[in-house]
């Protein structure tokens, strides 16, 4: 792939609860309006054994996140009856069972900066503490505590990658290349042309 950097690629899941909500044609419309340029699009049912490749979580993670999560619960007055790798790997299991609880809509957008623009976009992982104007600020209520009090993932509508190494690995994982298509956008020319050539008649 060319290195420049309006060729840089983020990837994107509407998650089931975006589908079922009728919210991705805003959502595809809010990252298609920055200008950047939409090259894949899958919809369809994600497959559990990639899911976990995607969040692409270790032992060490695990055990982390588990051991503050046992911590919480004894410190709350709750029975702590797991090891704590148990209650990390509890994280990914949550969201799998979500993930595959419905269709999904996959997406890679190409563009300058478009990890950091479909991030911005997106807004952090808490909708409750999410910026107004963003996608999960605007349309959606949930919070960790209640997501903790129902034993359930967070439904946050979207996930986008973090940075650009995790949206090669994750681009790489839900599309062959054959899938993604090279074209030239007409937007391209204001957003990237050099000299604007050929505006004036």
């Amino acid at each position: 792939m060319d290195n420049h950097p309006k060729k840089e690629r983020t990837f994107v899941i509407i998650k089931p609860d975006g589908v079922q909500r009728s919210l991705m044609g805003e959502i595809l419309g809010r990252y298609e309006r920055t200008g950047l340029k939409l090259v894949g699009l899958r919809f369809g049912m994600a497959d559990e054994k990639k899911l976990w490749e995607h969040y692409n979580k270790d032992d060490a993670w695990f055990l982390k996140k588990g051991t503050k999560i046992a911590e919480d619960k004894k410190a709350a007055g709750l029975p702590a009856d797991k090891e704590p790798i148990e209650y990390g790997k509890d994280i990914i299991r949550q969201l799998v069972k979500f993930m595959t609880s419905g269709p999904v809509m996959m997406m890679a957008w190409e563009g300058n900066q478009a990890v950091a623009v479909v991030k911005k976009l997106t807004g952090s992982t808490e909708p409750a503490t999410s910026d107004v104007g963003t996608i999960r600020g605007d349309f959606t209520v949930d919070s960790y505590g209640i997501a903790a009090v129902d034993d359930r993932a967070v439904r946050n509508l979207v996930h986008s990658s973090d940075n650009t190494e995790d949206a090669a690995r994750e681009v790489a994982l839900w599309f062959i290349e054959a899938d993604l298509v090279k074209y030239r956008h007409l937007e391209e020319q204001m957003l990237y042309d050099i000299n604007l050539d050929g505006i004036l008649e």
